[in-house]
């Protein structure tokens, strides 16, 4: 189970991708617009496991925007973008810009909400193997002893 927070412009595309992952297991916020998600990456007392934002909303690349945002909140964070308008040149640049996947809303044949719990869920195995990697480095350098500096060689 994972902190979500999921943005989309669209009511009714934000509402169903809240409750598969909440029928998932995950304690699900949601956010309208670029704002308000910027907003409640910034205020949140802990920051949020995963962040499912739509690319295209206010402007064409909220989506982005909302990507550095949470990047910058803690760079743990997963960030899945989605997109009704599919581009390669968006989905390389998403994955350039740090985020875990990138999913078009409209595949044919495919329950894109099923796909995103699917996806949300390995985002948060990623998060965990993240988290259990800098706990084991922080471990080792404390354990390492100080280097001496160089005048007192």
């Amino acid at each position: 189970m994972g902190r979500i927070l999921v943005v989309d412009d669209e009511e009714l595309a934000r509402e169903a991708i809240e409750r598969a992952l909440t029928r998932a297991g995950h304690l699900v916020d949601t956010a309208g617009s670029e704002k308000e998600a910027i907003q409640k990456i910034r205020e949140t007392p802990v920051p949020y496991d995963l962040v499912i934002t739509d690319m295209v909303m206010e402007r064409e690349d909220s989506g982005l925007e909302v990507l550095k945002e949470a990047l910058l909140r803690d760079v743990l964070t997963e960030v899945i973008v989605l997109t009704a308008y599919g581009s390669v040149a968006n989905a390389v640049e998403s994955l350039r810009r740090g985020a875990f996947d990138y999913v078009e809303k409209n595949i044919p044949g495919v329950d894109v909400y099923e796909l995103l719990t699917l996806k949300a869920e390995r985002a948060m195995e990623h998060r965990v193997e993240s988290l259990s990697l800098l706990r084991r480095w922080n471990r080792l350098l404390s354990q390492t002893p100080a280097e001496p500096a160089p005048n007192e060689q």
